[in-house]
């Protein structure tokens, strides 16, 4: 089993790239599992103190359930991945079934900021993008899928996105074996990771 780990801020293009990369491969070749779905479950607060929860803080996404997912992954298990709504900030109580594969993709903004879940990752990429744009994209995204408004997206990323941002995502850059930069389309960086995962498949034929 290939594992690629897929880094970067808030809105750098991580979903866009990694749907470039898979959208042809058959599912029971490549999976993808996302670092929003291991969220912590946060039953147990109400509606208003989940609101306040900084979601882009380590301390915010249950690792080890990621990590022990990954293992039994690599075991040939299958495992239940969380389902999370980010309308009600809290996991849902469904879970997507989810086989073992030649490639498992995982992405999300903190995976590389743990050393435990950075050995898992046969490769680490970090895709890299200016603030602004990635500002833009965000307050797309949470406007029209994630029903905020204007003033939340602006509060939440000058109080948490950015400074979480600069903290612990940034940084994670220089773990990376492949940077891709996304500020436009980038069809050589998905091709070069394309080509990563039509080797190791035809290893497995």
């Amino acid at each position: 089993m290939l594992i690629l780990g897929i880094a970067g801020g808030t809105g750098s293009g991580k979903t866009t790239v990694v749907d470039q990369m898979v959208h042809t491969y058959p599912d029971h070749d490549v999976n993808v599992i996302s670092q929003d779905s291991y969220y912590k479950d946060t039953s147990h607060l109400s509606y208003e103190e989940r609101v306040k929860i900084n979601f882009d803080h380590p301390g915010s996404i249950d690792f080890e359930l990621l990590e022990k997912h990954l293992l039994e992954l690599k075991e040939g298990k299958t495992i239940d991945q969380p389902v999370y709504s980010f309308v009600e900030h809290n996991r849902t109580g469904e879970v997507v079934k989810t086989a073992p594969s030649k490639v498992v993709i995982v992405e999300g903004i903190l995976i590389l900021t743990q050393p435990r879940i950075r050995d898992l990752f046969d490769i680490k990429v970090y895709i890299d993008c200016d603030s602004d744009e990635r500002l833009i994209r965000r307050l797309k995204r949470d406007i029209a899928d994630r029903g905020r408004d204007l003033t939340e997206v602006l509060d939440r990323y000058q109080n948490t996105l950015k400074p979480m941002h600069q903290q612990f995502i940034e940084p994670t850059k220089a773990y990376a074996d492949v940077i891709i930069p996304t500020n436009r389309f980038n069809t050589v960086g998905v091709q070069i990771l394309r080509g990563i995962i039509d080797q190791r498949l035809a290893e497995f034929s």
